[in-house]
């Protein structure tokens, strides 16, 4: 009987835990399947690959050194304008939700209006109307026009996930806040966001994940991240389905490592998903 339990108990644990070979065995089939099916897709059209060529756009040699490749040139464009968007997006986001909530008419009034409007339009619409009509009159540059489309398009998603994690917490803790005689600003600040920090940093990092890959919007505008870089390239080069693949593997490589780095935050953080 004992046997039993213990080898349902590591049958249990296998399913449960299951190796990291495994893991590593389920990734390479799935790409290896991918790959098949590419590779017969491509036979099919008469498509002639040359990935031989694609290195050159990544990383070159000058006078012997390396160097970064239009495409590299691109990703650290498209860094600056997620890593900016990013920032002001939370930072709008929070603001939106703390008037969401706030008790005063007009300041709901306008985080509404704000939420529907950005929601309900399209971000190429948004980048369009702010390059092509804001942009003469105040003065934007498309690299700033970009960001501020971008920042405010993820930052009204990010304010309905900041105020789910404020709504989340216990009224309790609220009303302990105000019999410390702690202000709103202060609970805000010392009890409300830090715990709700821990139970929206899942949801924050899907749409941190998005804003890097709406990022390739911006090449609508001129702008040459890294999807306008590919652009050139294969306008030049002809080389249409190893620069795209070469491309989705880098935006690929890029947010799978800002996901691990977030799942090893919420580890330190005790964040249970």
């Amino acid at each position: 009987m004992n046997s039993l339990s213990r080898k349902a108990k590591k049958k249990i644990s296998f399913f449960r835990n299951p190796s990291p070979l495994i893991d590593i065995l389920k990734y390479l089939a799935v790409i290896l399947a991918v790959i098949w099916l590419i590779s017969a897709g491509t036979e099919k059209l008469g498509y002639n690959w040359q990935w031989y060529r694609v290195p050159r756009y990544i990383f070159t040699f000058e006078d012997g050194h390396l160097a970064a490749g239009p495409l590299i040139q691109g990703l650290m464009v498209t860094f600056q304008i997620s890593g900016i968007s990013l920032l002001l997006s939370f930072a709008i986001g929070l603001t939106a939700a703390l008037f969401r909530l706030s008790d005063s008419q007009a300041a709901r009034f306008l985080a509404r209006c704000y939420l529907e409007m950005i929601r309900n339009t399209p971000l190429m619409v948004q980048l369009f109307f702010i390059y092509f009509v804001l942009g003469p009159v105040l003065g934007i540059e498309r690299f700033f026009s970009a960001v501020l489309a971008l920042s405010l398009f993820e930052g009204a998603y990010a304010s309905e996930i900041f105020r789910a994690g404020i709504v989340s917490i216990h009224k309790g803790q609220w009303e302990a806040a105000y019999s410390l005689g702690l202000s709103k600003f202060d609970t805000y600040r010392c009890i409300l966001l830090p715990q709700a920090i821990r139970r929206i940093l899942p949801p924050l990092t899907s749409q941190g994940i998005s804003l890097i890959k709406d990022s390739a919007l911006v090449s609508i505008i001129a702008v040459y991240d890294l999807t306008m870089q590919g652009q050139v390239i294969i306008a030049e080069t002809f080389l249409t389905f190893e620069l795209w693949f070469t491309i989705a593997a880098i935006y690929l490589a890029v947010n799978v490592t800002l996901s691990v780095l977030v799942n090893l935050m919420e580890d330190r953080l005790g964040v249970q998903t």
